[in-house]
């Protein structure tokens, strides 16, 4: 399984850890010695902690960077450091040393093992299927400051959803009627009046008087006829839109949190401190 650097792996890890930097902290024996400080951490594939890379300074010994699996080391955040159940000269001289260009395969690792490994261990190391849950007391975090109680709460979390409540189709259809319009029309026709002359005994000069057979006039006689004819007009213009309506929805549920309860027997000093959460190391 690859490993990686802290800072490689997340390079935002100190916002991840609440501000905390774990490359800054020192290395003590749980007799309060100190035999280091915390250069850097490499994390596998999920960003659990698998190593920290320690500067080792002990006395009258060679000092170098060494890799200590991280379930032999109790991290005190709140004290900025780093306590390791014992790291012998002997231990440190048998360690590979470590450099930031060196690429940690599953070889490098096994001789940090072996370094570390507990003599009753019956553990048959198998390269190919080898899983860091098979020595848990090199690997997990399992110490008194590491173990994270979560207190869980209930929250009302409000989200919109658009839902189709109806729709509109605007349409169009043709209604008939019958339109009256009246058109006055003229029309001429022939009126032919006779009548007697007022003297029947004149005598008509023979010089003037023509007889004439046929035709003797012709009048043209018109009317008007009407000319009723359709044409289209805008009678209305429809716009159709949409506007939205804003409003509140007011909900209320009940919701649960937990609270820590402490019981403490005898007379004994407790410190409790408000401490921003870590994430899984």
């Amino acid at each position: 399984m690859p490993l990686y650097k802290l800072e490689e792996f997340d390079p935002n890890y100190r916002e991840t850890f609440g501000g905390d930097d774990v490359k800054s902290l020192e290395l003590y024996t749980q007799s309060g010695v100190r035999v280091g400080g915390i250069s850097d951490v490499l994390v596998d594939n999920d960003g659990r902690f698998r190593y920290l890379v320690i500067d080792t300074n002990l006395e009258d010994s060679v000092n170098k960077k060494i890799l200590l699996p991280i379930g032999l080391s109790h991290i005190d955040y709140p004290a900025k450091r780093v306590y390791v159940d014992g790291l012998s000269k002997e231990q440190v001289s048998h360690l590979p040393e470590y450099h930031n260009n060196i690429a940690v395969d599953a070889d490098y690792e096994e001789r940090v093992r072996g370094v570390f490994r507990q003599q009753t261990s019956n553990l048959a190391y198998d390269r190919q299927t080898y899983d860091y849950q098979q020595e848990p007391a090199l690997y997990n975090l399992n110490d008194q400051y590491h173990e994270t109680f979560k207190l869980y709460e209930e929250r009302l979390i409000a989200n919109k959803q658009r839902v189709k409540t109806g729709e509109v189709a605007v349409g169009k259809h043709i209604e008939t009627e019958t339109a009256r319009v009246e058109v006055p029309i003229q029309r001429e026709r022939v009126v032919i009046e006779r009548s007697s002359p007022t003297s029947t005994d004149a005598v008509v000069d023979s010089n003037q008087l023509q007889f004439q057979q046929g035709e003797v006039a012709r009048i043209e006689l018109y009317e008007e006829t009407p000319e009723i004819r359709k044409e289209a007009f805008v009678r209305e213009e429809v716009r159709v839109r949409k506007i939205i309506e804003k409003d509140t929805v007011e909900a209320q549920e009940v919701i649960r949190r937990e609270e820590l309860d402490i019981d403490t027997e005898g007379n004994l000093l407790v410190n409790e401190t408000n401490l921003e959460k870590h994430g899984n190391v």
